[in-house]
């Protein structure tokens, strides 16, 4: 008699093959993701608020504005204050609140700050916004949610569950840090989330803007901003309005009334940037890299110290540089924020793009 043969499981083979299939798909996604470290590396912001283990007492949320107005750098430096921002480009009302749930569920911080130029956004204006928010993110409801608030007409959730589906055409313009840094973690392109310029273009006229008949805010945002109110006032948070000191878009008077009304009716600090040029010694003339639409380094620090001071005195934050482990954090990423600085202003002087008056800047 012969012998019978084994039988292979049909299930092996089948199991075998799928998952070579899973790994070429997660292996392609991850080369066909956007690396963001070329000219755009804001699409890094939202990400890099993960790899930072220490603990927050100020978080900042919204959109350029934010990111490009407030040193967290300096306002540990002069005052020993953690700090973080969580704001990408366009960053809409809705995205600030799930990026704050996000956050909430790691830690409590004693203050939320949120840059209410927002408010006057009703819509994205493209995907390209909405991927630098959410791509980044970590899955979970807020950021299911999130993408449900704001994604545009002919975005879809499959897109995000599965990049590929939105990449894949990606192919022909990949570059070598796609490769690089598929498998690699990225090194940090920002500080505490604060995008670094220091460059300098003085800023210029504007073209007039459109006027409306209707200056109201959305109801969604101000659906968003009571949202964010209650979220902090349940967990006895402090939380802070501030409009950036950008001239451009214009900021009318019908929506700084609207902002101090409600303000007003809720019991929360406003400050408004552009009513305190004097005092935080802001310098259009010096203290902007794109002609007066957001502030270079030098402007954000100034911001950074007047905001520093407002918030230890009325809110008692405390100077954690006497703690050893946080200190120690800070200091290498200052280290790396001051090379960083020196190494534009190297580059942009040589380029033209900061004025002869550089030793000033340094002595600012």
């Amino acid at each position: 008699m012969e012998e019978k043969g084994h039988r292979r499981c049909p299930w092996l083979g089948i199991l075998l093959s799928l998952a070579v299939f899973a790994g070429a798909v997660w292996t392609a996604q991850r080369i066909l993701m956007p690396k963001y470290m070329g000219s755009v590396i804001e699409g890094n912001f939202t990400e890099e608020y993960y790899r930072d283990s220490t603990s927050h007492d100020l978080l900042i949320l919204g959109n350029c504005e934010s990111y490009e107005s407030i040193s967290p750098m300096t306002l540990w430096e002069e005052y020993g204050i953690t700090s973080f921002i969580r704001g990408n480009a366009n960053q809409l009302m809705p995205q600030s609140y799930y990026l704050l749930m996000d956050a909430l569920k790691r830690e409590t911080p004693k203050v939320v700050l949120i840059n209410v130029q927002a408010m006057m956004v009703a819509e994205q204006d493209t995907e390209e916004y909405n991927r630098m928010v959410f791509d980044g993110m970590a899955w979970g409801r807020d950021k299911w949610e999130g993408i449900r608030a704001s994604a545009m007409e002919d975005e879809k959730m499959m897109e995000y569950i599965f990049p590929i589906l939105r990449y894949h055409s990606r192919w022909s313009s990949l570059e070598k840090e796609d490769f690089v840094y598929s498998f690699r973690e990225k090194p940090l392109t920002s500080f505490q989330g604060y995008y670094l310029r220091a460059d300098v273009r003085p800023a210029g006229e504007f073209p007039a803007e459109r006027r409306r008949e209707d200056y109201t805010f959305p109801e969604e945002n101000y659906a968003y901003l009571d949202r964010i109110r209650q979220a902090c006032e349940e967990r006895g948070i402090a939380l802070v309005l501030m409009k950036a000191p950008s001239l451009y878009p214009l900021w009318v008077p019908p929506y700084e009334e609207q902002i101090q009304n409600y303000a007003e009716e809720h019991g929360l600090l406003y400050l408004n940037f552009l009513n305190l040029m004097e005092e935080t010694g802001i310098d259009m003339s010096r203290d902007t890299y794109d002609e007066g639409l957001h502030m270079n380094v030098y402007g954000a620090e100034k911001v950074a110290l007047y905001l520093g001071k407002v918030l230890e005195e009325m809110y008692g934050l405390e100077d954690h540089r006497d703690e050893a482990d946080t200190a120690q954090y800070y200091e290498e990423r200052l280290l790396a924020y001051e090379a960083e600085k020196e190494r534009q202003m190297e580059e942009f002087s040589r380029l033209g793009y900061i004025p002869k008056f550089t030793e000033d800047f340094q002595e600012q």
